[in-house]
């Protein structure tokens, strides 16, 4: 058995027996071609409850620091997750979410770039709009509502999948297409909490 999988066997029994998990919109994400799926960020508990419950392989971008975490940086190339450095254009990062996302690959995406401390989703950074808009992948919304309290519900909804021809047409910017995938993870988050 791989890593991940181990991963993902490991923490299927955490947030099955530790918490009420509630799984809604699985039917939205894609079983196969490339799938961005991006999701707001709460706790460190999302990576591996997006990588448990979306039936997918999923590789996450992980801040650079982490690679360099003396335990860390040989079991995070193992769950899929690459490096991305925060705070500037990442171009190494970029091209390999692309090359995920056009061999087929699911990545999972923070646009937010952090943790929100209060659970409030904030705006989000151009990366994500800028796979939507260079690759034909689909792009799922997703809505993570917690908070993660040992025994209570936590709930993960997918959306479905943003169309973004019209913009793909206007030419219209990374920041611009970011703008609309954060505004129906609101949605999601408020018709669900």
């Amino acid at each position: 058995m791989n890593l991940y999988n181990l991963g993902r066997n490991l923490f299927n029994g955490i947030f099955f027996a530790g918490y009420k998990l509630r799984v809604s919109g699985l039917e939205n994400v894609p079983k196969e071609d490339g799938v961005l799926i991006c999701t707001n960020h709460i706790s460190f508990l999302d990576p591996p409850l997006v990588g448990c419950s979306s039936g997918r392989t999923v590789h996450f971008m992980a801040k650079a620091e982490l690679f360099k975490v003396p335990v860390l940086k040989s079991i995070l190339p193992g769950i899929h997750a690459f490096p991305v450095r925060r705070g500037m254009s990442d171009k190494q990062a970029l091209r390999r979410g692309l090359e995920l996302l056009r061999n087929g690959k699911a990545v999972g995406l923070f646009p937010e770039g952090t943790r929100s401390k209060t659970g409030s989703i904030a705006d989000g950074l151009a990366g994500a709009g800028f796979f939507a808009l260079k690759t034909d992948a689909k792009v799922v919304p997703c809505a993570i509502i917690g908070p993660y309290k040992l025994f209570k519900e936590v709930k993960i909804v997918y959306g479905s999948p943003i169309d973004f021809s019209e913009l793909k047409e206007q030419k219209a910017s990374a920041k611009v297409a970011t703008e609309k995938i954060m505004e129906e993870i609101r949605k999601l988050y408020e018709a669900n909490k």
